[in-house]
C-alpha cells in the first residue's frame, strides 16, 4: 500500500509522514516537487496521492488515473483547487483533511488587533528608529462591532474568542449554527455589511460566494471599515478592495489569503517577477497586513493533517469507513 506525497516539506512534514506511515503499515514516496504532468512518474505504484493547495485539473487527474491513482487527498480543508467533477467522471475519490479551528481563529483575532492598532506601521517605524505617534491612534475592540461571515467551526471559534473582548458580534451564514447564537446575533448579510466596524470572512469558496466582497458591498460599508480574510482569497475582489483602500473607504485590511495565490505561496519567489499586481499593491500599503496563507500553521495542525491524510489513504485502500471523502 503506497502513497505519493507531493510538496512534502522536509523540515516539518517529512518526519511526521515517516512516523505515520510506519504506524499504519504504508509505503511512502515523498518529494518536495509540486504535482504536475512532468512528474506523474512519481506516482508509479501508488493508488493514493497527497497534495497541498496546488491546482489539480482534469488533465493531471487523467494522467494520475492512467497511472493507477484512484484517491487524491489535499492536506487542507478547502478543496476548490481540485477539479472534483473531473475526478468523479474518471472514478477517482477526492478527500480533504480538516484540522482543529482554534489555530485559524486565534490568528484571525490577532490580525484584527494588529490592523486596528496599526501594527504594520508601528513595526516599520520601529525598524528605522522613528518613535513618533502621529497616525498611529488605535481603537479598542470593546467599542467596535465585528461581523463574522460564515459561522462554521472556524467562524464559531473566532466568535468564542471575541466574547472575551466585550465587542458586539454580528454574524451571517446561509446555514445558521445554533451554537453561534451564544456569542453573536444573526443578521442579514446586508445589515452585517452596513453595521460592522470589522468584517471577517470564514467561508469555503463556492460559485455562489465568489467575490462576495465586491465594489457594491464595499460601497455599503462603514467609512474606515477593517477587512480580515483568513478564508479564501477569491471571496474578495482584489481590485475593488485596492480601490477602496486607496479611497479611504477601507481603513485597514489583514489578508492571510489573496486571489491567484496558488503559484506563489509556500514557494521561494524572491528573485522572480510576480504577476499578481494586487498582491504587490497590498504589500505596499502601510495599513494592509499580508501573510502567506498560514493561519492554520500550528503544531496541532501539522500532526492532524499528516495523520488524517494517511489514515484516509489507508481506509480507502482497505475499504474501511472514510470520513474525509468529499467527492
Amino acid at each position: 500500500m503506497q502513497v505519493t506525497v507531493f510538496s512534502c516539506r522536509k523540515y516539518d512534514e517529512l518526519p511526521e509522514f515517516e512516523k505515520g506511515a510506519e504506524e499504519l503499515g504504508l509505503k511512502l514516496v515523498t518529494t518536495n516537487e509540486i504535482p504536475g504532468l512532468d512528474n506523474v512518474h512519481l506516482t508509479n505504484g501508488s493508488r493514493c496521492v497527497a497534495i497541498t493547495t496546488t491546482p489539480v485539473g482534469r488533465e493531471l487527474l487523467k494522467a494520475y488515473y492512467d497511472n493507477g491513482v484512484r484517491y487524491i487527498v489535499t492536506r487542507c480543508i478547502g478543496y476548490d483547487h481540485i477539479d472534483v467533477e473531473a475526478a468523479k467522471e474518471l472514478g477517482m475519490t477526492v478527500a480533504n483533511t480538516p484540522y482543529g479551528p482554534d489555530g485559524v481563529a486565534d490568528y484571525t483575532v490577532m490580525l484584527m488587533l494588529m490592523a486596528m492598532r496599526h501594527m504594520k506601521a508601528i513595526m516599520g517605524r520601529s525598524a528605522i528608529q522613528d518613535y513618533t505617534l502621529r497616525g498611529l491612534l488605535g481603537r479598542e475592540l470593546k467599542d467596535m462591532t465585528v461581523g463574522i461571515i460564515g459561522t462554521g467551526r472556524i467562524g464559531l471559534s473566532t466568535m468564542r474568542n471575541l466574547s472575551g473582548f466585550g465587542c458586539k458580534v454580528l454574524c451571517y451564514d446561509i446555514f445558521p449554527n445554533k451554537a453561534a447564537e451564544a456569542y453573536g446575533e444573526y443578521v442579514s448579510l446586508e445589515d452585517l455589511i452596513r453595521k460592522s466596524d470589522i468584517i471577517s470572512l470564514h467561508m469555503p469558496l463556492t460559485e455562489d460566494n465568489f467575490h462576495i466582497i465586491d465594489a457594491k458591498a464595499l460601497a455599503k460599508m462603514k467609512q474606515g471599515v477593517i477587512i480580515v480574510n483568513t478564508g479564501r482569497g477569491p471571496l474578495i475582489d482584489s481590485k475593488a478592495l485596492a480601490d477602496a483602500i486607496e479611497s479611504g473607504k477601507v481603513g485597514a485590511a489583514a489578508l492571510d489569503v489573496v486571489e491567484d495565490e496558488f503559484s506563489l505561496y509556500y514557494y521561494d519567489r524572491k528573485s522572480d517577477v510576480l504577476t499578481n499586481r494586487e498582491l504587490a499593491l497590498f504589500r505596499s500599503y502601510p495599513n494592509v497586513i499580508v501573510s502567506h496563507h498560514m493561519a492554520f500553521y500550528t503544531e496541532n495542525y501539522l500532526k492532524t493533517i499528516v495523520r488524517d491524510s494517511l489514515r484516509g489513504c489507508k481506509a480507502f485502500m482497505t475499504g474501511a469507513d472514510n470520513p474525509w471523502v468529499v467527492g
